[in-house]
């Protein structure tokens, strides 16, 4: 009769320690906000992408660029009139081209280049991968992206 007693308690401790390492680990892309920038400014802009995670899903993405004073690109009138006389786009048209596309995402789709903000498509792609591993390692921190040197 003990042995089974025994039995019996060592049996459950097993089942409630191993259910216990199960509960903790986690799969997917953790709830909260998570943002990636740029290390250097390009041209006075420092871009970055700021995700909120809901049920292991993106809900919002932002998607900008931002100058030393914390001007955003896409509200600088002028420098949309320039743009868009030069590629046919311009900071606010192609950035929420780019952050659409990781809308209901639970990673980093493929993402379709917009005519006339390739440059931008690129560094976006590293920003999106980069945030998206920031939430599935659930850290908050900001996600540096270095800069990638163009040849001259």
């Amino acid at each position: 009769m003990k042995q089974w007693k025994m039995s019996g308690i060592v049996l459950m401790m097993i089942l409630v320690l191993g259910g216990c390492g199960e509960a903790s680990v986690q799969t997917g892309m953790q709830d909260g906000s998570y943002t990636a920038q740029m290390s250097d400014y390009s041209f006075g802009w420092k871009e970055y992408v700021t995700i909120t995670v809901k049920n292991g899903v993106i809900v919002t993405t932002e998607y900008n660029a931002e100058n030393a004073s914390g001007f955003i690109k896409s509200w600088d009138n002028a420098y949309m009139n320039n743009m868009k006389s030069v590629t046919g786009t311009y900071p606010n048209e192609y950035t929420r081209y780019y952050a659409e596309q990781l809308a209901g995402q639970s990673g980093v789709p493929e993402i379709e280049v917009l005519s006339g903000a390739t440059s931008s498509s690129n560094n976006f792609r590293r920003l999106a991968q980069a945030v998206v591993e920031q939430a599935l390692e659930g850290d908050s921190t900001i996600a540096v992206v270095e800069a990638i040197q163009e040849e001259e």
